[in-house]
């Protein structure tokens, strides 16, 4: 297995001998393309601005690149026609407003792990990567189908039998860029050669099916890649940007209910409900507004941003690939990067917002159709509840 140093070791047993210091953006240092070096910034939305000048790069000499791709859907399609049967709303109300005309919802025998294991499969039979070759496997999403995460149960799934650490990252929509982020840290500051990133989600679980300003948006899939390790003269993961900030939760949650007693104590300190009563979430709760606002300010700057860092100039990108939230929101980050529309990819018409899944959904399918094309540039950007935001260079290939 390559360690950051080129070195290899035993090939299934990842070096641990290195210290891992995590990173938020890699880039070209200029003149010396084969060379990679790391930096990032953290800042809050509102005051949120490109940065003048990138951080003091550091050097990193393992490069790393996506080789596969995979995705699944439920079998159960919604249609908006058929949403209107149940509230208020018809289908030019929706498409509208939103671009979106159906949608997947976890039904009858699917499962978030058996969607996630399916798309993983197909992104490993891309990567020709054997399951026992997989060093890491990262699952990014939100409604995990155990309290616990569902990674390990997608290690199950696959049939790896080395045991290769398995953990879920939660970041909602942000999930899957986060999720190339730490496939890159472990890759370059860990000695990992194959990390599988799972982008999966079913927020059909935790929407008001009566409050149509919500559950006309989500769908349920599963989108997964393959992250490689490389040489640095074919590292293909140039740049990224990543940011969070916790006042936004008002605009967008899902948090757990109140129980009937706010308070485990009377006032003389004497215990009144113990033991506590089970927990559970409310529905998504979203002020669209809000969000949209804060979607069109923060994405183009952050995009703007990772291609600074990456000393790349925005004529570089061939595609641009943004989570498949809403079509207007699409269409407003591509006026404001001045990208034409024949270089923008979507796919929320026919599945609605994905969550975590919505990028490498959307990616597996403009690659199996040959519309992105091997070394091709892709800037690709997730937003969404925490709040969190952040974008990704990438090559394909």
């Amino acid at each position: 297995m390559a360690n950051a140093s080129g070195l290899f070791s035993t090939p299934s047993v990842p070096n641990f001998t290195l210290r891992v210091r995590p990173f938020s953006s890699i880039h070209r240092f200029q003149g010396f393309s084969a060379k990679v070096f790391c930096s990032g910034t953290v800042e809050g939305a509102q005051n949120y601005a490109p940065p003048t000048q990138s951080p003091i790069p550091r050097l990193v000499s393992q490069g790393c690149k996506l080789v596969g791709c995979g995705s699944a859907v439920p079998a159960l399609q919604i249609s908006n026609d058929e949403l209107s049967k149940i509230v208020d709303t018809n289908d030019e109300w929706i498409s509208v407003r939103t671009g979106i005309r159906r949608r997947h919802v976890i039904a009858g025998g699917d499962s978030l792990i058996s969607l996630a294991a399916d798309a993983a499969k197909k992104a490993l039979e891309m990567a020709k990567v054997d399951p026992d070759d997989i060093d890491l496997i990262l699952m990014c999403t939100s409604t995990p189908e155990d309290l616990f995460g569902s990674a390990p149960q997608i290690q199950k799934q696959l049939g790896c039998t080395k045991n290769p650490l398995s953990y879920d990252i939660t970041a909602a929509c942000s999930g899957f860029v986060l999720g190339l982020l730490s496939a890159a840290c472990h890759i370059r500051g860990g000695g990992f050669r194959n990390v599988l990133v799972i982008g999966a989600d079913a927020l059909s679980r935790y929407v008001d099916w009566t409050d149509r300003g919500t559950c006309i948006l989500f769908g349920d899939a599963a989108g997964a890649v393959v992250v490689q390790a490389c040489n640095s003269e074919e590292d293909g993961l140039f740049g990224f940007d990543v940011h969070s900030d916790g006042n936004g939760i008002r605009h967008l949650n899902a948090g757990i209910k109140e129980n009937e007693s706010n308070s485990a104590l009377d006032s003389n300190g004497s215990v009144r409900s113990f033991p506590p009563k089970q927990s559970s979430y409310s529905c998504i709760q979203m002020n669209g507004k809000e969000v949209f606002r804060f979607a069109v300010r923060c994405v183009p700057q952050t995009i703007e941003s990772a291609l600074q860092k990456a000393g790349l100039p925005a004529s570089s990108i061939d595609w641009l690939l943004l989570h498949q939230a809403n079509q207007r929101i699409i269409d407003a980050v591509a006026t404001r990067l001045e990208i034409p529309s024949e270089r923008v990819i979507s796919n929320l018409a026919n599945y609605g917002n994905t969550s975590a899944a919505s990028i490498p959904l959307a990616l597996d399918e403009a690659v199996r159709s040959g519309k992105v094309k091997a070394g091709q540039t892709i800037a690709t950007a997730g937003f969404g509840a925490g709040l969190t935001w952040g974008s990704a260079i990438v090559r394909w290939g």
